[in-house]
């Protein structure tokens, strides 16, 4: 039975941005549909109960349906399954701040103009989680290329791909994590990303030689 994964995209992007990801996880074998939202504008109660609704009904007959979120897309993955009883799989993050966002704090501490921009899922990009107790398996894929918007607001302490560092990605209780060479939006179009991400949703961890 061939597993499904839910592709999400994040903050000011669409669906479209998920292309060559998509591809390499079908050529991977996988089943792979991508979550499209208004990741400013659509309140956080909406997304999440559509991306629920959607992996309940990919999950019927017992299918496994694993999620791969980019940034935002990762922190709304696991809040989704935190939330919600849902049927089984895992979850990759790709440059998610899942310890919440110093370039996000910054940027909404820039005024009105920056929280609006930051949208509905303002707090989560800002504070993210404390730790992860969900039962799905979290790996998660961190950049270390210093290239992105990120860095024109603010000095990062320590490794980041431009938008987040990579401590903020280090999240207790997530059962894996590797970093790669590439920036921020470059996860999504990095082959050894989706080499990463093939082999966390087959085998639960990641490939550490040569890293």
């Amino acid at each position: 039975m061939t597993d499904h994964v839910i592709l999400l995209h994040g903050l000011w992007m669409r669906g479209f941005a998920l292309l060559m990801l998509h591809r390499r996880m079908m050529e991977a074998g996988f089943r792979v549909h991508r979550f499209d939202y208004m990741s400013v504008a659509a309140s956080q109660p909406r997304i999440l109960g559509s991306l629920q609704s959607r992996v309940q009904e990919l999950g019927q007959d017992g299918h496994v349906v694993h999620l791969v979120g980019h940034s935002l897309g990762g922190l709304l993955a696991l809040r989704a399954c935190a939330e919600g009883s849902l049927p089984p799989g895992r979850v990759v993050c790709l440059g998610s701040p899942l310890k919440g966002s110093a370039a996000a704090r910054r940027f909404a501490g820039m005024g009105r103009g920056g929280e609006v921009l930051l949208g509905h899922n303002r707090e989560l990009l800002e504070y993210g989680f404390d730790r992860w107790s969900g039962e799905r398996e979290v790996g998660v894929i961190a950049g270390r290329v210093p290239l992105g918007l990120g860095a024109m607001i603010g000095q990062f302490a320590g490794d980041n791909d431009g938008c987040v560092t990579v401590d903020e990605t280090c999240l207790p209780g997530i059962a894996d994590h590797c970093a790669i060479e590439t920036n921020h939006t470059g996860l999504l179009f990095s082959q050894e990303a989706a080499r990463q991400v093939t082999l966390f949703l087959q085998q639960g961890r990641f490939n550490h030689s040569g890293a």
